[in-house]
């Protein structure tokens, strides 16, 4: 009998007082974590098998059910961590990469926690946003530097294309094929209730969905998988995925067993191949490259919509993005190295690029030292967790944010990491019918309604706290943080000061 070096995360704590044998856990755990014992009469579990999502505990109907971390130990070892161990043990006995979902589990600094807001008293008044009008309304697009005449001395009003939305968020690229059609359909519904945009990710847009063109973010990755002139005439904007902040410097994976019919039809490739990603654009090899398929793009789509270049957060993203700018794109996006992924080897999503807020800072500044600032409008993601950290967003430069984690889990995502096993017991990132229709889109696109209206009215709040009446007012307002328990060169990077001066 081999020996099994990787014991169980996880251990599954049953009443047996409570428990009634319904049945329903057994009924409802993708992984088959839970049995019926006919002879003993009782329900058993696996919990080699347990990735911890929570459905059996949120739906045993006694209340019977608890999962807690297992307390078995290594000796203990600074260096030698029982991760560290648990690590080599599986990749001793498999060969292979180790595969992680969403988003950076490790005890990174969240500069967000370190970035406080300031508030207004006397001489600067707040001002009350249940009785005066504030602004969140953003324009996202290339903004011209100075006011134009014509001859006969009238403003020229003629801009490039532009995205409004009702308020600085937007949900992050998820494609179909990493996430349900239920989910997508949410994600859809939502943002054209909201009068806000989510964007598709690299899988291509579900024939159902063409109706939310309005309202959808069309994404051109170095797969092409979906793209064709009609995906391209669908969208309100296109965006150009270069990088991805949980895994820059590499492609995409999608197992073939989440690729189904219709994401199969979607993606225009086989169904149950997989679908793989190059890590580079192979069109792409310099700035110069990227300009040509920015132009391209705009071509294909009538100089109408405004195109968003992707990249990840790394050392030199301010060198990157300031050659974006000069691309012709209309839009930047930063994903930061928190961001969630419906798969990456995990060493990269742990090890590989830097936070979003060290990020913006550094390319805003950039920006406004060559004087290209309006160029572009920038989003940013990778770990927006609130409405807070939205604001301290917009207040480091950024124009809007896009979410995505933070949208899975108002639809029911218990982040137990394993989406790409393709068994989401919440419906979410798995294709298997019986699973997918555990999220109802009514429910969900409701849920992500109430979500962002509940941020926009924080919103609201902190900017009125803060006296300021628009987000346009906030836009890179540095002098409304401060830092607290950060070095020197944070403070200098983030352009902040210290709390207290």
């Amino acid at each position: 009998m081999a020996i099994n070096f990787v014991e169980p995360l996880y251990e599954i704590v049953r009443d047996q007082t409570r428990c009634i044998k319904c049945r329903v856990c057994e009924n409802q755990c993708a992984n088959e974590v839970h049995r019926y014992d006919k002879d003993l009469k009782v329900m058993l579990s696996d919990e080699t098998k347990c990735v911890n999502c929570h459905r059996c505990v949120a739906l045993c109907p006694t209340h019977a059910l608890k999962i807690v971390k297992s307390n078995n130990s290594f000796k203990e070892n600074a260096n030698w961590t029982q991760s560290s161990l648990l690590a080599i043990y599986q990749q001793a006995a498999t060969g292979g990469v180790l595969l992680s979902s969403m988003g950076n589990p490790e005890p990174q600094p969240v500069y967000w926690d370190k970035i406080l807001i300031n508030a207004s008293q006397v001489t600067n008044p707040p001002i009350d946003p249940l009785r005066e009008p504030m602004e969140t309304r953003t324009f996202l697009g290339a903004k011209p530097k100075d006011i134009e005449r014509d001859e006969n001395g009238e403003i020229k009003t003629k801009m490039p294309p532009q995205l409004e939305l009702s308020t600085p968020i937007m949900f992050s690229a998820m494609s179909y094929g990493s996430i349900s059609y239920n989910a997508h359909e949410s994600l859809a519904r939502a943002a054209t209730e909201l009068g806000i945009l989510y964007n598709t990710g690299e899988g291509g847009l579900h024939e159902d969905f063409y109706k939310y063109g309005a309202n959808t973010i069309v994404q051109v990755a170095s797969g092409r998988f979906g793209v064709s002139k009609d995906f391209l005439s669908a969208g309100a904007a296109i965006e150009i995925k270069m990088g991805q902040g949980a895994k820059p410097g590499i492609g995409g994976h999608l197992p073939g067993q989440k690729v189904v019919a219709d994401v199969s039809k979607t993606r225009m490739i086989p169904e149950g191949s997989d679908a793989i990603s190059p890590a580079p654009h192979h069109d792409i090899y310099s700035i110069e490259d990227l300009r040509q398929l920015v132009f391209s793009l705009k071509e294909a789509s009538d100089y109408k919509k405004p195109v968003i270049v992707k990249i990840a957060a790394v050392h030199n993203v301010a060198v990157i993005a300031s050659g974006v700018a000069r691309s012709g794109a209309d839009i930047i996006a930063i994903d930061g190295f928190r961001g969630g992924t419906g798969a990456a080897p995990t060493r990269i999503r742990d090890n590989v690029g830097i936070p979003i807020e060290l990020a913006l800072a550094a390319v805003d500044k950039r920006l406004r030292d060559e004087g290209i600032r309006d160029n572009v409008s920038i989003v940013v993601g990778g770990s927006i967790r609130s409405s807070a950290d939205v604001v301290k967003a917009i207040a480091l430069g950024a124009d809007a944010c896009y979410i995505a984690t933070g949208a899975l889990v108002a639809m029911g995502c218990h982040l137990c990491r394993s989406c790409h096993l393709g068994r989401c017991n919440w419906g979410i990132a798995t294709q298997r019918p019986d699973l997918t229709k555990r999220l109802n889109p009514e429910v969900g696109s409701q849920r992500l309604v109430n979500l962002i209206q509940a941020w926009t009215h924080e919103i609201k709040e902190m900017m009125g706290g803060m006296g300021i009446n628009s987000i346009e007012a906030l836009r890179g307002n540095r002098l409304m943080l401060r830092g607290i328990g950060l070095t020197e060169k944070e403070l200098e990077i983030l352009g902040i000061k210290h709390a207290g001066e």
